[in-house]
C-alpha cells in the first residue's frame, strides 16, 4: 500500500509534505508493531531501550544523563524509565563513586535475561524490515542519516 492509501489522502503539497507525511505515519507504525512484540513481556520500548543501552556498557554502570544522550526516544523521562527498569529487578541503582549528584546504573542477571528471552521478538522487528533488500536498507539509513544532518 501507498501512503496515500494508508491514510487516505490523494494529495499533498509537494514530494517534500508527502515524505513528512510518510516518515511520521511509519514512525509510528514502527513503534506501534514494537510495543505489540513487547507488552506480552511487560516491557516499553523506553525501558527496552534503556535495557538494551546498560547491556551495551555491561559490566560497567551507567550515568543517567549518558543514557538519555544515547536514548532513541529523547522526549522519554530516563529516571523514571530506570525506577520501572529496577522495580521489576531489571537493573541496579547506585549513587556514583565519582561524583555524589550522579546516579549509576547497570543491568542485573534479570535484566539480561530478560533481553535474551527478548531475542524472538527482535529478530520479528528485523523481519518486518526484510521487505527491503540490504542495499536498499542500507541506501534507506544513509538517507535518513542525511535528512538528519548526521552523514558520515
Amino acid at each position: 500500500m501507498s501512503i496515500e492509501t494508508d491514510i487516505k489522502q490523494s494529495a499533498f503539497k509537494s514530494p517534500h509534505h508527502k515524505l513528512i507525511v510518510n516518515l511520521l505515519f511509519t514512525a509510528n507504525w514502527h513503534q506501534n508493531e514494537h510495543l505489540r512484540l513487547l507488552k506480552p513481556n511487560g516491557m516499553t520500548v523506553p525501558q527496552y531501550n534503556v535495557l538494551r543501552i546498560l547491556k551495551g556498557q555491561y559490566p560497567k554502570a551507567v550515568r543517567i544523563n549518558d543514557i538519555i544522550e544515547r536514548m532513541l526516544d529523547k522526549m522519554s523521562n530516563a529516571s523514571r524509565v530506570v525506577d520501572k527498569l529496577v522495580e521489576k529487578k531489571l537493573a541496579h541503582r547506585t549513587g556514583s563513586e565519582l561524583d555524589r549528584r550522579a546516579v549509576d546504573v547497570v543491568i542485573t542477571k534479570l535484566g539480561m535475561q530478560m533481553l535474551i528471552d527478548l531475542e524472538a521478538t527482535e529478530a520479528q522487528m528485523e523481519e518486518k524490515m526484510m521487505t527491503l533488500t540490504s542495499e536498499e536498507a542500507e541506501q534507506l539509513s544513509s538517507l535518513l542519516d542525511k535528512l538528519r544532518g548526521s552523514e558520515q
